[in-house]
């Protein structure tokens, strides 16, 4: 089943008199339960296309079928709902909030999806087990270290059960050990069944996905199945990828 499908999308941004084609014509599918990456230096359109796809921005022109449901032309706020109901962001940044435990962080988007403070607690500390940290639920974060806490965006991220986890740059701000603990993170996601669309300027992160789809100059450059999607193997003495 087609989780995402555009059709044609281009979006155009005018800027005084300067004229800017970030996205031309792109058309690309994704299937339930596949792991994508989005290749392209900067200026590429791939931040553009994954705003798109992630309904934080429509398109100029084309269509974009998300779950069944035409979002080419909603309003923000039925964009906000669906973004709050179908997708699950995760950012080089983490944005968590740093008054907040993170049981509370988790437990944010489930306010505004109306579930009781008891349905809120069960379903963030299962989201925190499933990333290994439920034993970091009474902590803030900046008790945590980086990799702890993008482990605390991406439960917060899967908390709602959204149809695509979208995560941009999920490593820019990690050091190699910890970025390789979450594409492992994200390859035991995916064997879940978990969709995820992955965005990135490094091939390094693109090897994790099962296919990668490059983007240069607003078009899809190559859209191909990853034959060896790279595997870590996490020991006590250190990393075999």
């Amino acid at each position: 089943m087609k989780i995402i499908e555009t059709s044609h999308i281009a979006k155009r941004y005018i800027m005084g008199s300067e004229v800017i084609d970030a996205l031309k014509d792109v058309t690309i599918s994704v299937n339930k339960g596949e792991y994508v990456a989005f290749m392209g230096p900067s200026g590429s359109g791939k931040s553009t296309l994954m705003n798109i796809i992630g309904c934080l921005d429509t398109p100029t022109s084309g269509k974009y079928i998300l779950n069944r449901k035409d979002v080419s032309d909603m309003s923000e706020n039925e964009l906000a709902e669906v973004r709050n109901k179908e997708i699950g962001f995760v950012f080089q940044t983490f944005n968590l909030l740093p008054r907040m435990t993170s049981l509370e962080n988790v437990a944010l988007p489930l306010i505004y999806a109306g579930y009781t403070k008891a349905q809120r607690t069960e379903k963030a500390m299962l989201a925190l087990k499933n990333v290994g940290l439920e034993n970091r639920a009474g902590h803030r974060p900046n008790e945590l270290s980086g990799g702890q806490r993008q482990r605390v965006a991406v439960a917060r991220a899967l908390v709602n059960d959204p149809s695509i986890l979208l995560a941009d740059e999920p490593t820019g701000n990690l050091d190699s050990r910890t970025s390789y603990e979450i594409m492992d993170l994200f390859d035991q996601l995916h064997s879940k069944g978990n969709t995820i669309v992955v965005v990135t300027h490094e091939d390094d992160i693109a090897k994790y996905a099962h296919r990668i789809i490059r983007l240069r100059d607003g078009l899809v450059e190559s859209d191909m199945v990853n034959p060896n999607p790279t595997k870590v193997v996490l020991t006590p003495q250190g990393l075999e990828s």
